[in-house]
């Protein structure tokens, strides 16, 4: 019989618990007090992205680099998305180890701050995507201690296997229809939910998986020890920081009318065409 160890388990709930309850009180809150949560967790995964590239995090080119993340959200906030995009494809110009932490962390930051703020789904357009990475990583953790089996990328993070990833993608699933539910919306589409549900859910375990490179080839386990059984922020929000920017751009394709996980093909691609100026 499997060993099955979890001695992380005890810190990973209490560490869980606080990060949901804070979450929850910020998205319920709305505004520049979400906005405000964001921007102190992007300035803190930027100091954790400087510490991976081993730059001095408070030296010239660190503090630059926490306030250039700091403007992105700020302009995200006030509704320059525009200005966002360009500092965080910028972020070269730093010519520092850590220039993909300063875009992926912008993008991330700043999707979730447009999808609370922009959009008429407003807190619900914050959730589903919160609670498809959260469960999708959670019954990933559970699946693949309690089944095991095949890796899924022993190079890069030995303690992934495929039934993890498949109970991952079930739960993304199980929490995108309970959402979908729960969303008020006239336009419920069971299929769409389920199929952005995964496709949020394959981001967010892709996110996980090129984090966990990163640490790797910078020698290390945790990319901070600020959350019990987490790490760092990084290390929490490693999915989120891949399935938020691409939730952002499903919003903006399909277009305020409807929340972005019950439209279907034809409404994206008919949103796809108004967004890029095509007749139809």
């Amino acid at each position: 019989m499997r060993k099955t160890s979890w001695h992380d388990l005890g810190p990973r709930l209490m560490s869980a618990v606080v990060l949901v309850a804070v979450a929850a009180a910020g998205i319920a809150a709305g505004g520049r007090i979400f906005a405000f949560l964001i921007i102190c967790a992007m300035a803190g995964m930027m100091l954790e992205a400087l510490d991976l590239a081993r730059e001095d995090r408070y030296g010239p080119r660190g503090l630059l680099a926490v306030g250039w993340v700091v403007m992105g959200g700020v302009c995200a906030t006030i509704g320059r998305l525009d200005v966002m995009v360009v500092l965080a494809s910028t972020g070269w110009l730093f010519r520092s180890r850590a220039w993909a932490g300063v875009m992926a962390v912008i993008l991330a930051g700043g999707c979730l701050i447009a999808l609370r703020l922009g959009t008429i789904a407003g807190p619900w357009s914050v959730v589903f995507p919160v609670a498809v990475v959260v469960c999708s990583d959670s019954l990933a953790y559970v699946t693949g201690r309690l089944i095991g089996g095949a890796k899924l990328a022993p190079r890069i993070s030995p303690g992934k296997t495929w039934s993890g990833s498949a109970g991952g993608l079930a739960g993304a699933v199980m929490a995108g229809l309970v959402v979908s539910a729960l969303a008020p919306s006239s336009h419920a589409s069971v299929a769409a939910t389920v199929v952005w549900s995964v496709v949020l859910g394959i981001a967010g375990q892709a996110g996980d998986l090129a984090e966990s490179a990163v640490k790797r080839a910078c020698g290390v386990k945790d990319s901070g020890t600020l959350l019990p059984g987490h790490g760092g922020l990084l290390d929490r929000f490693d999915a989120l920081m891949a399935a938020a920017p691409l939730a952002w751009v499903l919003a903006l394709i399909s277009g305020p009318e409807v929340p972005f996980w019950t439209v279907t093909w034809s409404d994206l691609l008919r949103g796809l065409r108004i967004f890029v100026g095509m007749p139809g």
